[in-house]
């Protein structure tokens, strides 16, 4: 049996399979012990050293608030850079040369820059030209490099996913005297986020993580700044590492589940109940159609 994208295994490419997976679970399994002897080794698993996280002041004086943080800028940064990708990526794909070249340029530009760069560009900006302070100064910076970033490359993955599209779905709505910017709210787009979704969600899970940058270089009072304060104070680093990187770790994995629970939903809601009209269902439309352009005095 054999399928689009790949043919179906026989019995010894199955055989050979769960050789491949056998051995890859033992090798893992080996891993994972190795690492267990060599922090048991170093006295990591003490519980002197796992014992703050079972006490709330480990939670709601460090991590909770840093969580909290880490939180607000991947939220605004994602509700500032999902429309501007959005306008920007439908922007290249303008038949106006003054709208699509510069369009092009600024995704070229900053999607080309490291994102720890642009953060450290906009903290000089706002602390040298502007009157933000600097506790905010920190925050301002994180959410203005994951925009201008992110930005750029969710407007590809718009264009993208509009040009996956089939050249019909245009064409048809063309046919039937759609303008283009209605041929792409109507039409284009509520078709093309399904398609883009996958994309777009791992582009989210990227901007919470790279919320991280910003403690490191900046300041900002995020999950893993809060982190390196937990752990002078509890000398516990290498626990308190392995904990933010599983908080880390069910944030995106409830993200993406998300993201899968609502691709799956859009995907039914779009199904046709594929019913056929007989030639009765017909005459009773045109019928329909006859009357009321008669009772509202249109011209045929």
């Amino acid at each position: 049996m054999t399928s689009v994208l790949y043919d179906a295994p026989g019995p010894k490419a199955k055989r050979r399979n769960l050789i491949f997976s056998v051995v890859f679970f033992v090798l893992l399994a080996l891993l994972l012990w190795w690492v267990w002897q060599v922090l048991d080794d170093k006295g990591q698993l003490e519980w002197s050293l796992w014992e703050p996280f079972t006490t709330s002041e480990a939670w709601t004086t460090y991590l909770l608030p840093g969580l909290a943080d880490t939180l607000k800028a991947a939220a605004l940064a994602m509700v500032i850079a999902l429309p501007l990708g959005a306008v920007l990526g439908i922007a290249r794909m303008s038949d106006h040369r003054w709208v699509r070249i510069p369009a092009a340029v600024v995704v070229e530009f900053f999607r080309a820059i490291p994102v720890l760069l642009l953060m450290l560009f906009a903290n000089e900006f706002f602390a040298r030209s502007t009157d933000v302070t600097s506790e905010d100064r920190p925050l301002y910076a994180v959410v203005t490099g994951l925009v201008l970033y992110n930005a750029s490359v969710l407007a590809e993955v718009v264009r993208a996913g509009i040009l996956a599209l089939p050249k019909g779905q245009s064409e048809a709505a063309q046919a039937i005297g759609l303008r283009k910017s209605q041929t792409m709210s109507s039409i284009l787009l509520p078709q093309a986020v399904t398609v883009m979704l996958p994309a777009i969600v791992s582009q989210l899970v990227v901007i919470v993580k790279d919320t991280a940058l910003g403690g490191v270089m900046l300041g900002f009072t995020e999950l893993l700044n809060s982190r390196g304060t937990l752990a002078a104070n509890y000398a516990n680093v290498i626990p308190s590492f392995i904990v933010v990187a599983v908080i880390f770790i069910v944030l995106n994995f409830i993200l993406t589940s998300f993201a899968s629970w609502l691709e799956g939903r859009l995907r039914r809601s779009k199904r046709s109940t594929g019913a056929v009209l007989g030639p009765e269902d017909v005459d009773d439309l045109n019928a329909a159609e006859v009357g009321g352009t008669h009772g509202t005095g249109a011209e045929k």
